[in-house]
């Protein structure tokens, strides 16, 4: 046998011992991550909300956190991390270990602030893997009981003859019923002046007494005052009627065609986290969300449970990401 020969055997036994090598070490690797997965959870979990206590999203997640506890028997302990219109939270989930023990549940804001925001620390696509769309909040079109419009039809026309002189509260730019009305605004052909905010109960209590004649607050927290008489509800603002004013039309079947701004609900894990434990975690996730209980307690409060597939969640994330960057740009906000 010629030195070459036996050079060319010890390449191509090298070469196989590597592939072996190579084969056994990938193995062992989902050997292992499905024995992580079979064994998930084995301590305390921490789900980061991103805003603070008291609102919508508070609410589902301590729903969900509570069940979640109930059924793998170990704590899920929710983390409120309010700040920077989610943007705190966010970073703080995307730099978590990717293990399945921090979860994390944003809003829309976690696209949105892609185009409000000139710099971010984190990629909402590219540093979260989507787990499930958990639910969706409908924002209503409310006015004072004095604004002479009973419906959109009669404020558009309204609005057209007084161009920009009705005001119109919002908790802050950028926030989901400041974005809310310039879709409206942009669709509808209309113009009214922004008033923002800092919280929810300064924009209720000064469109309650007139001082602003619009808003467009989400369902949840405007019930009880339409109920009461005190705010006029003319539509609401999702695809669908809302099972919580089953009788109010949208603002899309009321003239503006295509009209869709709710508030949608995604529960995510940080960039490689194995696909097992995300399976685990959506398979539990929308067991949760759709057992008749939890989806009566949530649509009592004006939330629309839902529950999603990983991959569906991240179509929406893509379609929400285009579709607000447009608003935010012609609407020109921009904060920093």
């Amino acid at each position: 046998m010629t030195k070459q020969s036996r050079g060319a055997r010890r390449l191509a036994s090298n070469v196989t011992a590597s592939a072996l090598l190579l084969a056994a070490l990938a193995t062992s690797s989902a050997v292992a991550a499905a024995d992580s997965a079979t064994s998930y959870p084995a301590r305390p979990i921490r789900l980061i909300v991103s805003f603070a206590p008291g609102g919508s999203i508070d609410f589902i997640a301590r729903v969900i956190a509570q069940k979640l506890t109930e059924t793998w028997r170990q704590q899920v302990v929710v983390d409120n991390r309010a700040g920077a219109g989610g943007n705190l939270s966010a970073e703080i989930a995307a730099r978590a270990a990717p293990d399945g023990y921090t979860l994390y549940m944003s809003s829309a804001s976690l696209v949105v602030n892609m185009s409000l925001y000139r710099k971010l620390a984190y990629d909402p696509i590219r540093d979260f893997a989507p787990v499930t769309l958990l639910a969706s909040v409908q924002n209503v079109l409310v006015a004072h009981p004095s604004v002479p419009a009973r419906n959109v039809a009669e404020l558009v026309a309204l609005a057209k003859k007084t161009p920009g002189n009705m005001l119109y509260a919002s908790t802050g730019s950028g926030t989901s019923g400041h974005l809310a009305m310039e879709l409206f605004k942009t669709m509808a052909g209309v113009d009214f002046t922004h008033v923002p905010y800092k919280a929810v109960g300064q924009a209720q209590v000064d469109l309650m007494s007139g001082q602003v004649s619009l808003w467009f607050p989400t369902i949840p927290g405007a019930l009880p005052f339409i109920r009461a008489g005190k705010m006029k509800a003319l539509a609401v603002s999702g695809a669908t009627r809302s099972p919580a004013l089953p009788d109010l039309p949208t603002v899309a079947e009321s003239g503006v065609a295509g009209f869709d701004a709710s508030t949608w609900y995604p529960m995510l894990v940080p960039a490689g986290t194995a696909a097992a434990i995300v399976q685990k975690l959506n398979q539990s996730l929308v067991a949760i969300i759709r057992d008749p209980q939890v989806k009566e307690q949530l649509t009592n409060a004006g939330v629309e449970p839902l529950g999603s597939t990983p991959a569906a969640l991240a179509a929406h994330l893509e379609r929400e990401l285009a579709k607000w960057t447009k608003v935010v740009r012609a609407a020109g906000v921009r904060l920093d």
